[in-house]
């Protein structure tokens, strides 16, 4: 089964969903353990995982959804509850539709549809959309359709400015036809005469009535400049100029300008006319008509108008899917890097745990020699500097174990400005603005703190040692438009920002700001790890964080978290629990043979019996064996068939249940999905000293 475990392959196409499926409990649903699944449904699975294009697989009568990455994407708010969930209830809106999509597959038939309208309530509200939908029955290992492979393409931005095009269109064609009817139907104003010699202008009735000329008036002529005043004041140089050129030149006389009617408005006109000269070819007469045009340069100017915003509408959109396309892959890239440091960092704890134990059992077996104490102290510290590197490496990854809590900035802040004080120096001035308001937010408050003090530090680097740094806050409400390119479903979040007065960075540091070990320091003076710290662990809290920064302007860091309505956790005593040993019988389940040997040896010099095992098929079977266990000491992450988790299942079901102490380089895996740890587990970190590892058999041991 190469897709179940990283073991087996499955890191050739990785991605978000393959863990999904692998960590989901098949067995609440008809498919059944993921390791008794058919070879047919095993192929179908690895087909859409590879699939860059936007799959779901529809298993069995109720159609079991299990989907891809880009599916997950094309899901929204409703990813990842779709996993494993039958279809109808997956999307209760379109269950009827669903229900004949499984139908005819499942007969052996298949479906296709073209821009396919629907509303769906992917984010808690009707959206309506298109899509191109493409259904195929999935045979099972008897041949018969098992299951229906649904590829999903969503088109609702082509339909959407599709429709805008042909609303422009129609309101283009219906303008023209307008404008026609108006010309046919001879929008005469009147009709005019000018008499160049004697510079007289004369009109028809028509004109007269128009423009509240006296009708004898006009019969009679009256002089041009008279007759020019009531064309529009901005109009007049170009009208004189279209003029001047007809009798210099001859040939037709078209022009369009505002002219005022008798009610003081003004309309649009266009003149027609022609420059008649005598035998010796001078101009002599200058007849001509008006048009009404109004109404059409009206349309004209809507219709452009139209355009022009249309055009902006697109440009704008175009624009912004540029950016959150640049951003969804910034975000993919550091999803890469953070997949491989995390797991660089797990290989790397359990190195430095066989180097610590060692160590330590070095130590004990010399004490009274001091030059091995000398070098073993060195190579601890050491040990300790690599733990914190790989730490750092893990909060990146998201993989970190979390102790949150719900919390007020107020609360958090409460210490942590006099140690920021002291880690800046006298020379750089803090200024905190944190609203009394401020909303509750659900964080570990240790790792807050760190992420904090790391910003802090960062911006005292940048100045120079001088400088001013602002840490503000803010409740603030994120719409749809507001969350593009910020992975943030929209809602209330808290905006935490820690802003300098430095040199800023230019758009290419500011892109690679998060990255692991991307540093503009010198050597030496630091690990450029302290900003992928605080982007791990704010991604960890549901949260996302940005750089923006400007060369010559200072840098800010803005930290959305989302909105607590939970109760502010309250502080408890910590209750220290003593170092001594006991004599009950432990049970090491390590597949690292270098840490098994070490963990026991250090179990056993405590004074505890000691069983092994390798894996969790070993394990399993020495419990049902009989022999009295006391404490299973585990690893999370190992090979066979059964896992940690399991392991802890059996523990519970026992009679009285026998505790379980976890131990990983990380967490990511089926301890917690939200990447949190529960109250009522024990997780050892990797490395780990005797004495924090007798402290927590103890606690284990106490529950």
């Amino acid at each position: 089964m190469p897709f179940l475990t990283d073991d087996h392959g499955c890191a050739g196409w990785g991605g978000e969903m393959a863990g999904r499926i692998r960590a989901f409990n098949w067995s609440l649903t008809d498919l059944g353990p993921i390791e008794a699944w058919s070879l047919s449904l095993r192929s179908a699975v690895q087909f859409l995982l590879a699939s860059p294009v936007p799959l779901v697989m529809l298993w069995g009568r109720p159609g079991y959804m299990i989907y891809n990455d880009a599916y997950s994407v094309f899901a929204g708010g409703r990813h990842p509850y779709l996993l494993g969930t039958p279809v109808e209830l997956g999307w209760p809106e379109v269950a009827e539709f669903n229900r004949g999509v499984m139908e005819t597959c499942l007969a052996g038939g298949t479906l296709s549809f073209r821009n396919k309208n629907l509303v769906l309530l992917r984010e808690g509200k009707p959206e309506e959309v298109w899509m191109d939908l493409y259904y195929s029955p999935v045979p099972g290992d008897d041949e018969a359709p098992a299951g229906v492979m649904a590829v999903v393409v969503e088109t609702t931005s082509h339909v959407v400015s599709e429709s805008l095009r042909e609303q422009a269109g129609r309101a283009f064609r219906a303008t023209n036809e307008r404008l026609q009817l108006a010309l046919n139907a001879g929008s005469l104003v009147g009709s005019f005469v000018w008499d160049i010699k004697t510079d007289l202008l004369s009109g028809d009735d028509r004109f007269a009535r128009a423009f509240a000329y006296p009708a004898d008036l006009l019969i009679e002529g009256m002089p041009l400049a008279s007759a020019a005043e009531i064309i529009h004041p901005d109009d007049r140089d170009r009208v004189a100029n279209s003029i001047a050129y007809t009798i210099r030149h001859g040939g037709p006389y078209n022009t369009e300008y505002r002219i005022r009617r008798a009610d003081g408005h003004y309309i649009w006109v266009q003149a027609s006319g022609r420059c008649e000269f005598d035998e010796r070819g001078e101009p002599l007469r200058f007849p001509g008509v008006l048009i009404d045009i109004n109404e059409r340069k009206i349309a004209e100017d809507s219709l452009l108008q139209l355009t022009r915003t249309l055009e902006q509408r697109v440009a704008d959109e175009v624009r912004a899917r540029s950016a959150v396309e640049d951003k969804l892959r910034q975000s993919q890239k550091l999803e890469a890097i953070g997949g491989l440091t995390g797991g660089v960092a797990h290989d790397f704890n359990n190195l430095l745990q066989v180097i610590s134990g060692n160590l330590y059992l070095l130590a004990r077996q010399e004490p009274d020699n001091p030059r091995v104490q000398k070098r073993v102290s060195a190579a601890a510290a050491a040990v300790e500097r690599g733990a914190k590197l790989s730490s750092q490496l893990l909060s990146f990854a998201r993989r970190q174990a979390l102790s949150p809590g719900v919390y007020s900035l107020l609360r958090i802040y409460e210490g942590l400005g006099e140690l920021m004080q002291r880690a800046l120096g006298e020379t750089i001035h803090v200024e905190i603005l944190l609203p009394e308001n401020a909303w509750r937010i659900h964080v570990d408050r240790n790792q807050l703190e760190n992420a904090l003090l790391n910003l802090a530090i960062n911006a005292r680097d940048a100045m120079k040692g001088e400088g001013h740094i602002t840490v503000s806050a803010q409740n603030v409400v994120l719409d749809q438009e507001a969350c593009a390119g910020k992975e943030l479903s929209p809602g209330e979040y808290v905006l935490l920002v820690v802003a300098d007065t430095g040199g800023g960075m230019s758009p290419e540091t500011a892109a690679r700001a998060f990255e692991p070990f991307f540093t503009t320091k010198p050597d030496g003076h630091g690990t450029g790890l302290g900003l992928s710290m605080v982007f791990g662990f704010v991604k960890q809290s549901g949260g996302h964080t940005e750089i923006i920064s400007t060369v010559d302007s200072g840098t800010r860091v803005r930290m959305y978290f989302p909105r607590s309505l939970e109760p502010e956790m309250q502080d408890t005593p910590n209750q220290m629990v003593g170092i001594a040993g006991g004599h009950e019988t432990i049970l090491v389940v390590e597949d690292d043979a270098d840490v098994r040997a070490t963990s026991v040896e250090l179990l056993q010099q405590a004074g505890y019996n000691t069983l092994m095992a390798a894996d969790g098929d070993d394990a399993i079977a020495i419990l049902r064996s009989g022999v009295m266990i006391d404490l299973i000491f585990t690893d999370v992450v190992m090979p066979g068939q059964v896992k940690s988790a399991d392991l802890a299942i059996w523990a519970r079901q026992q009679s009285p249940q026998i505790p379980v102490l976890f131990t990983s380089g990380h967490t990511r895996d089926v301890l917690a999905r939200t990447h949190e740890l529960g109250s009522t587990t024990f997780l050892l970190s990797k490395p780990y000293s005797p004495d924090e590892l007798t402290t927590m058999i103890l606690a284990a041991l106490k529950v």
